[in-house]
């Protein structure tokens, strides 16, 4: 027999079949396997990558203490140590009045009798350099305060006077003086006391303009300022 017949025969000494050989001559059910093994891996990758990224805004234990990370590749870092400070309530100085430099004078400018000695004595323990009150030349509603331009240092106290007051009008003194006899006599700034102002504290006169107390300044210690100038006995205070 034959070698070709030997092989043809389905009998016990038929040679077996080879299996099918894939690329190169290795078993395609070995290139299976490993074409399989490397989708898997590649799959496992992506799925990790995705996890990965949800949880990148989530601090891990891993991640240091005030870092949060943000983006892949970028690290937010959050001072927690550190707790917040509430800032402290700004406060308004009050403003320094002038008192000295010019002699402040009241006049009565009102109907109310003796008012204008009253506040007299309320202007010189603010730290005033007051003169004897005088009679105004006629009844106003609301105090105006006048400075004599000759004297340097005048419109700075009378300003300080009219912010006192209650933030009243400041002017330059007219010709003749809006007082009684219609001179300034020895005032460098003169007080024309109106109804409005008459027989108020400076606390009552802050609140009618809607001031804060401290808004209407603080006078300097000045040795003395309680002490009144004598009054002229030949001038009667009469209000009007």
């Amino acid at each position: 027999m034959s070698n070709e017949d030997a092989t043809v025969g389905g009998g016990a000494g038929a040679a077996r079949r080879n299996p099918r050989q894939g690329v190169g001559g290795s078993p395609v059910g070995s290139t299976l396997s490993i074409v399989l093994a490397a989708v898997a891996v590649i799959a496992g990758f992506l799925i990790l990558r995705n996890l990965t990224q949800e949880d990148s805004s989530v601090v891990g234990s891993g991640d240091p203490p005030g870092q949060v990370v943000v983006a892949e590749g970028t690290t937010t870092t959050i001072d927690v140590g550190v707790s917040p400070t509430t800032a402290a309530p700004t406060t308004t100085a009050p403003a320094v009045l002038v008192t000295e430099g010019a002699v402040v004078v009241v006049a009565n400018g009102n109907t109310v009798g003796g008012s204008a000695g009253r506040m007299s004595e309320t202007l010189a323990t603010a730290g005033y350099n007051m003169g004897t009150p005088v009679n105004a030349g006629q009844t106003i509603d609301d105090s105006i305060v006048y400075f004599d331009p000759a004297n340097p240092s005048a419109q700075a106290v009378a300003e300080s006077v009219g912010r006192t007051l209650g933030n009243v009008s400041v002017l330059t003194v007219s010709t003749p003086a809006p007082t009684e006899n219609g001179s300034l006599g020895e005032a460098g700034v003169l007080v024309v006391l109106g109804n409005s102002q008459a027989d108020k504290t400076l606390l009552q006169l802050a609140e009618a303009a809607g001031l804060a107390a401290t808004e209407l300044g603080s006078a300097p210690a000045v040795a003395g300022s309680d002490v009144l100038a004598p009054v002229d006995p030949t001038i009667e205070e009469t209000g009007e």
